[in-house]
């Protein structure tokens, strides 16, 4: 009996005729967690007896990337979200504070490729579970949950870089 070796196709994705193992693609998501989460409701109770619509809220949110080990590609990601949301009679209803991680490795990642992949690629992984965290908690805490649009990384980087956005922003 011989044995077959199948090359990937360009393109293939892992697994695919023979493609890489997932593990070994030029960015590894070793691990993901929550770093740093944080609810605070402090006009509890009354502030659920007297707020009568949901409440605005305002987000921001961060990415922050650091190098784990000189001479290692292996970095820690933190998306960095905070929700602070107000009654229409301007009395703070809650403040949601989540700092969510994961350590990721780059191979063979282009020297001018690693600050996009860094801040674009690696927070687009992290964004759904952090999204969800931040859901959970709010409605665990007694309000409508906080869903998160979709965040694009790539304009978002491009305002810390200043520079212009390649896609038009829309007016609200």
């Amino acid at each position: 009996m011989s044995e077959q070796q199948n090359n990937p196709a360009p393109g293939d994705p892992p697994g695919v005729n023979g493609g890489g193992n997932p593990a070994t693609g030029p960015v590894v998501l070793n691990l993901q967690f929550t770093k740093d989460l944080s609810f605070e409701v402090p006009g509890a109770p009354e502030i659920y007896l007297t707020m009568r619509e949901a409440p605005q809220i305002n987000i921001a949110l961060d990415v922050q990337a650091r190098r784990l080990q000189e001479g290692q590609e292996t970095y820690e990601i933190s998306l960095q979200i905070r929700a602070d949301a107000k009654t229409t009679a301007g009395a703070t209803a809650f403040i949601a504070e989540l700092v969510y991680c994961g350590i990721f490795t780059l191979n063979g990642v282009p020297a001018e490729m690693i600050e996009p992949v860094l801040l674009v690629e690696c927070p687009r992984l992290l964004f759904p579970f952090a999204r969800n965290i931040l859901a959970d908690v709010t409605r665990d805490g007694g309000f409508p949950p906080v869903l998160l649009a979709p965040i694009d990384f790539v304009q978002l980087w491009q305002q810390r870089r200043g520079q212009p956005s390649a896609a038009p922003m829309a007016n609200a």
